[in-house]
């Protein structure tokens, strides 16, 4: 029999889900629920609502809420077709009653006499408080190894560090699942556990070198930081991957942009492309960002919390214009689904996976495919590579230099020992 645990905390309510249906994995879903597949489990914004607001998702399921915090830290519904255990049936099965058998009708109100809440006859058990920074938690899979004291500790951490909301995400993240995966308190893990963790990390989710990078620096600022611990010092970094980055043809991005008929849609890869923004600029791009005059566009706060400035192409300052046209703008050149906030990424970039789809165009291309053909082409054309850092954004120029592996020989006056034959004869 299927059991929904919902474990509620200060501000969330996380529910494990580890072998349900998919119809109620659709129905979280649809119920604001959002999914985290390390942890498997989906997670609620809690305010102190109603209990009955999440239990009432799943009429014939049982439910278990847990809540630490409260006076009746386990509530059960849903079994045997009971309601929550603070308004009890006053009549108890017996040895006699079948469980399952069906309550005989309610007698009249006036004659039903008063009956004394009882205790159920097999009590709950209600777990002792639990001091998480001192003792182990209990061996249970759907526990929150990571107590919130040290969780409000890292973000005031990097919090103090002005680390941008994205940073603070991962870093909260990665060092949660650490500690939930391995069921051990952050005071309890050692060198050869985070080593494990990362070994599992790689096999399982098949991580690349940056993002396990990624997760190093995260456990690694948490506890040099914060615990004040020097438990990664001989953690070696695995090798970064030397990819060469997707780039598209001009061919290949002018047929994007004609298949595209969403003006919003064409305006957006039109500015990836003509200014090689990043998908996390272009989004957040607002209507004073933009220079028509100057024929550039301010990116404020950048990667890095860096501003720079970049071009933009006449052509796009022409479908801004129909754009301007036919919306209204306000603050977000990209406005989401809720005007008050700007197009999500995830959405930028299914925009683009889209308009790849209807070009017909066979390369493994995003959008930041876009960014890499902006700085590939402008190599192409002669620019020089230091210009092309600065319109990119790029730290060191070593970043910007991965381009000429890519851009066209003939830019480079490089020529084939093969093509010098005939002219030695």
């Amino acid at each position: 029999m299927d059991i929904v645990y919902f474990f509620c905390e200060s501000t969330v309510v996380r529910v494990p889900f580890i072998a349900y249906d998919p119809d109620k994995f659709r129905l979280l879903i649809s119920r604001g629920g959002v999914w985290n597949p390390l942890l498997r489990e989906f997670a609620f914004n809690f305010d102190g609502g109603k209990r009955e607001h999440f239990t009432g998702m799943f009429k014939d399921t049982p439910c278990v809420w847990i809540d630490k915090e409260s006076p009746s830290p386990v509530l059960i519904s849903g079994f045997f077709r009971r309601p929550w255990p603070e308004q009890p049936s006053p009549e108890q099965p017996t040895s006699e009653q079948p469980l399952l058998e069906q309550p005989s009708p309610k007698q009249p109100q006036s004659k039903q006499p008063q009956i004394k809440k009882q205790q159920p006859k097999i009590p709950l058990i209600k777990p002792a408080p639990l001091d998480t920074s001192t003792v182990s938690p209990p061996d249970n899979p759907m526990y929150d190894y990571f107590p919130l004291q040290w969780q409000i500790k890292l973000e005031n951490e990097l919090r103090s560090r002005k680390y941008s909301p994205l940073t603070r995400n991962s870093y909260l993240y990665f060092n949660k699942a650490l500690c939930n995966f391995l069921r051990k308190p952050p005071m309890e893990i050692r060198q050869e556990d985070i080593t494990n963790f990362l070994a599992v990390i790689e096999k399982d989710k098949n991580y690349s070198a940056s993002s396990l990078n990624l997760i190093i620096s995260s456990i690694k600022f948490f506890y040099n930081k914060v615990m004040k611990k020097d438990s990664l010092d001989v953690q070696h970094r695995p090798r970064q991957d030397k990819r060469l980055p997707v780039v598209l043809s001009k061919d290949e991005i002018k047929k994007m942009l004609t298949a595209e008929k969403n003006l919003k849609h064409r305006l957006l890869l039109m500015l990836v492309y003509s200014s090689g923004l990043r998908v996390s600029e272009v989004v957040k791009l607002k209507h004073q960002d933009l220079d028509v005059e100057r024929k550039s566009i301010n990116i404020v706060s950048g990667k890095g919390r860096k501003d720079r400035y970049t071009i933009i192409s006449e052509t796009a300052i022409e479908t801004l214009k129909k754009y301007y046209a036919l919306y209204d703008i306000d603050k977000w050149l990209f406005p989401g689904a809720d005007p008050a906030t700007h197009l999500s990424i995830r959405t930028a970039q299914r925009i683009c996976e889209l308009a790849i789809q209807k070009a017909e165009i066979g390369k493994n291309a995003s959008i930041h495919s876009l960014r890499h053909s902006f700085a590939t082409h402008l190599l192409e054309s002669g620019t020089d590579i230091r210009y092309i850092q600065e319109l990119l954004g790029h730290t060191s120029i070593r970043t910007t230099e991965r381009y000429t592996h890519v851009a066209r020989r003939q830019t480079l006056k490089i020529t084939s020992p093969l093509d010098t034959f005939n002219q030695e004869e």
